[in-house]
């Protein structure tokens, strides 16, 4: 105690000396004079700081300085009016003497955003938004996936040390206002300018200085600056409340609605399987590049002889889960926030009808197959809101094959998965919706295969070359797990339909005048039947697709597909009241009293199983190296083994075999497999399995003991007919050995 009573002490003394020294010394007049100069005309020098910054962050977000020019002379109102928000950001100083230092923080506060954006643009086409902050947990997720070099990395970490050191220095040393405070007039002045920015924001969105809504983010972005389209990200959430929302305009939509009977018969209507094809496009649509030979030609067979067309989706270069959202839902992304992910908002709280449970209410089985984690966008959550019955996720999946870079799986797993999934409904009709991930980018600039099936020219570059090189090749292989699914289903003795679409433009940095169809929001969707659907091309968009398909499969159920399918057939599609119908719908469904249903909660959300196949653990053995060896089934690299409820470290040695130390467990122990998923979601998990340690029991002298097993699971599904590995086996597998 008289220790730390001596250091403060001594630390009030030294503060004193300090204070005593910076009294005596003489101030510079210089700086007194420009001090009081700038305090007096303030509001002009925050006027040329929110331009600069304005500028600079321009520069940032656009990488280049003449772009940065370009947009100031090109859109002068809009640049003005995003330095007109960092301005009125900025005006918060006069509520602080420390104004020095709170102008430092919001000066860079403004400009770590826009380098934030700059360095997204540099991997991906849509920029930075307010919902990218709830994907941070996705992003670290994906481990394999480099959005940011190390070199990258580094730097930020090392710019942002720089800038806390410079904010803590001025935190303690920096200087304070010393002026008088106008304690009335600077609160005014301050609430003034905040309360003015939603005026002049909608006074400019009148004029067509500014869009109130994006079709296009990144060219929204482009067209009206970094700091505006970040901001309307933040506020510009959700839906609003449509003008003539009411339980009459509702009522009279729905009634007018006349899409017909479903027409096929009950149990023996066809399986639906709709394929999302991750950054999936025709290259021979993008004019500049020479092509060795077709390298889609399974794809391009559908669309000659099935339905087929473009697809306009609503993201460019990423945002999958928007496109998904479309498809699933049958709603549009044009009602929503900038940048806003479904998934990420309103789906985290509220149910949504959606294709499978207006499928199930007919008694379909639906299921969604993905080659990634679960927990990414959401989507367990989210295909639980949407009523489905099953998920199988990478965590689920015994993934051994992967892309030439090594960081996403190609997607020829996900061809038993869609059959299994079919198979576990034997007395059902199903809905697969199976999203593959081996077109996902980054493309690498450097020339990675060195014999590739299909040549490549035309790119600007040899970097564009190669990256196109790259993608080109990775889609020649997913055309061909097209060929090999199609192949399964063919052999099934059941009515199949298959939809097949891309969900956007692979991140190359394409413009309109680059694609034969002169709009970068387009992609191609095909399908395929077994049962002579005629062929009915349509080019249409991704909310109408499962409607188009559906009404020619003689299915009407659903609110929203069937809203579509009557607009449809009276050729309406496109039109004013269209869409007035289908945002009312929209908005009635997810933010408003669901007058569609009566006041009712129609769909609630399912308690959604994770995979199709039953983990079980059977019985242990001590190996040679002493240890512990769980034989069980079903495990996949993303097996974990947790003793007493608690995870330890394991080794996944075969879909069969798990391997932990013998340190971790103890005779009496429980132990149980469970499947897990990133933040540690356990996503499925195995029977309760006692462990006996043979060492335990006086006299036992075998060296392998299996034990009684209690089964406590929950899952009901059948188990698979694999068997344990043998010991012997153990050795010959280390090398493919994954641990935690």
């Amino acid at each position: 105690m008289r220790t730390f009573k001596a250091f403060f002490t001594k630390l009030k003394k030294f503060k004193g000396n300090l204070q005593e020294k910076r009294a005596k010394k003489k101030p510079n007049i210089r700086v007194m004079k420009t001090v009081e100069f700038m305090n007096r005309y303030s509001i002009f020098f925050h006027g040329i700081l929110s331009c600069l910054l304005c500028f600079i962050i321009e520069c940032i977000s656009r990488r280049s300085f003449l772009s940065a020019c370009s947009f100031v002379s090109g859109h002068t109102l809009a640049y003005l009016y995003n330095s007109f928000i960092i301005f009125a950001s900025l005006s918060l100083v006069y509520l602080v003497k420390r104004r020095a230092l709170l102008r430092v923080l919001i000066s860079g506060f403004w400009l770590f955003l826009g380098t934030i954006n700059g360095c997204i643009l540099a991997k991906r086409v849509t920029p930075f938004g307010y919902t990218d902050l709830k994907c941070l947990s996705d992003l670290f997720a994906m481990q394999n996936t480099n959005y940011f070099t190390a070199t990258e990395a580094v730097t930020v970490v090392s710019i942002v040390a720089l800038f806390l050191v410079l904010c803590i220095w001025l935190g303690v040393r920096g200087p304070k206002f010393q002026g008088k405070n106008h304690r009335f007039f600077a609160p005014v002045f301050v609430i003034g300018l905040l309360l003015m920015l939603p005026v002049t924001t909608k006074a400019a969105q009148d004029s067509n200085i500014l869009a109130s809504y994006f079709s296009n983010i990144a060219q929204g972005y482009e067209n009206y600056g970094f700091v505006y389209g970040f901001s309307s990200s933040v506020v510009g959430r959700g839906m609003s409340k449509p003008e003539n929302y009411s339980e009459d305009n509702i009522d009279a939509i729905t009634a007018s609605v006349n899409a017909g009977e479903t027409t096929v018969t009950e149990g023996d209507e066809p399986n639906i399987v709709v394929v999302l094809l991750e950054s999936f496009i025709d290259p021979t649509e993008v004019n500049f590049l020479q092509l060795s030979e077709d390298p889609i030609p399974n794809f391009r067979n559908l669309y000659e002889n099935y339905s087929s067309g473009y697809l306009t989706v609503p993201v460019v270069g990423a945002g999958t889960a928007n496109t998904e959202f479309e498809v699933l839902t049958g709603m549009s992304m044009q009602y929503f926030g900038t940048g806003e992910y479904p998934y990420k908002t309103t789906l985290k709280e509220t149910d949504c009808e959606s294709i499978a449970s207006d499928l199930s209410s007919i008694g379909y089985g639906t299921h969604v197959v993905h080659n990634n984690g679960g927990n990414f966008y959401s989507r367990a959550n989210a295909f639980s809101m949407m009523g489905f019955d099953t998920f199988t996720s990478k965590e689920l999946m015994n993934i051994q094959e992967y892309t030439p870079l090594g960081d996403w799986p190609t997607d020829n797993i996900l061809i038993n998965e869609t059959k299994k999934a079919m198979d576990a409904t034997p007395n059902q009709s199903d809905f697969v919706y199976t999203i593959t991930v081996q077109g996902h980018g980054d493309y690498p600039t450097e020339k990675i295969i060195e014999n590739p099936e299909i040549i490549v020219s035309g790119a600007a570059t040899l970097e564009a070359n190669n990256q196109w090189e790259y993608y080109v090749n990775e889609i020649h292989e997913v055309d061909k797990f097209i060929g090999n699914l199609i192949d399964m289903l063919s052999k099934r003795d059941e009515k199949t339909i298959l939809v097949l679409f891309g969900d956007h433009l692979p991140t190359m940095g394409l413009e309109d005048t680059d694609m034969k169809s002169g709009d970068i929001f387009k992609t191609k969707y095909a399908t395929w039947n077994n049962f002579g659907m005629a062929k009915q091309d349509a080019d249409i968009t991704a909310y109408q697709l499962l409607a188009n398909v559906t009404n020619q499969a003689g299915i009407h159920e659903g609110t929203m597909f069937t809203y579509t399918q009557d607009q449809m057939n009276q050729g309406l599609l496109g039109t004013d009241s269209y869409l007035a119908g289908l945002e009312n719908l929209q908005y009635d469904i997810l933010y408003g009293d669901r007058y569609c249903y009566d006041g009712e909660d129609k769909y609630p959300a399912t308690d959604l199983v994770m995979g199709i196949d039953e983990v079980t653990a059977d019985r242990t053995w001590i190996n040679d190296s002493g240890d512990i060896c769980i034989a069980g089934t079903h495990f996949t690299p993303w097996s974990k083994v947790f003793v007493n409820g608690e995870k330890v470290s394991t080794s996944f040695v075969a879909s069969t075999l798990l391997r932990i130390s013998a340190e971790d467990i103890e005779n009496g122990d429980t132990i149980v497999v469970n499947q897990i998923g990133s933040s540690n979601t356990i996503f499925r998990s195995s029977n309760e399995l006692i462990y006996i340690d043979p060492n335990a029991e006086e006299g036992d002298t075998e060296e392998t003991t299996e034990t009684e097993t209690e089964d406590t699971s929950a899952n009901t599904l059948a188990p698979a007919d694999e068997t344990p590995v043998d010991t012997n086996d153990i050795n010959a597998t280390n090398e493919d050995n994954i641990t935690q």
